[in-house]
């Protein structure tokens, strides 16, 4: 048996809740992977909400989204996930996040832990039943642990006749490889 990387395994989470029609959000753009990703899975009666603060980001997500045929079903927005509510009030079947700073760009520029456990109060209260909300974490850089702790605290104490919370990490790997917290609405 081969286990997945924590990114493969909250893919998988992801696909298992979304289908054709599906709303969900991808928190932490990026470069535009895992919106492309979502975008193909909810299909064209679906949408997807993409955010991230930094224009590189955006850019990078709108030229791969354009490059697969699937600008027209995502929403791409300049803005913190911790401002998804004023962006949405509809619920979410799945929505990604993958906190820390983006690959090949300015490495200070890190999530934070204010606004992503805002956000995630926001996503936790719009995930619709049998919803999945995956969060990779990252404790390699200045401020990535005190991000987890945080996380991890608000994720902790979500009510469990409501939610399950997951904890998946391969625990001999060197360098602080990434981690995936994942959360589900019963």
């Amino acid at each position: 048996m081969v286990f997945q990387k924590p990114l493969l395994f909250a893919r998988e989470l992801v696909s298992r809740s979304l289908e054709t029609g599906c709303c969900a959000v991808d928190a932490t753009c990026g470069n535009g992977h895992d919106t492309v990703f979502l975008a193909e899975l909810v299909g064209r009666d679906g949408s997807v909400l993409a955010f991230d603060i930094q224009p590189q980001a955006i850019a990078a997500t709108r030229q791969r989204l354009a490059v697969n045929g699937l600008l027209e079903r995502v929403r791409v927005v300049e803005a913190s996930h911790a401002e998804m509510a004023a962006y949405s009030q509809t619920a979410f079947d799945a929505v990604m996040f993958n906190l820390g700073y983006l690959p090949h760009g300015d490495h200070a520029i890190v999530t934070e832990p204010e606004s992503t456990v805002a956000a995630l109060h926001f996503a936790t209260k719009q995930l619709s039943k049998g919803g999945v909300i995956t969060i990779l974490v990252y404790t390699g850089h200045e401020g990535g642990r005190e991000e987890w702790e945080k996380v991890r605290e608000f994720s902790s104490v979500l009510p469990q006749q409501l939610f399950t919370v997951l904890e998946y990490r391969l625990i001999n790997q060197k360098n602080n490889s990434p981690f995936l917290l994942a959360i589900t609405r019963l």
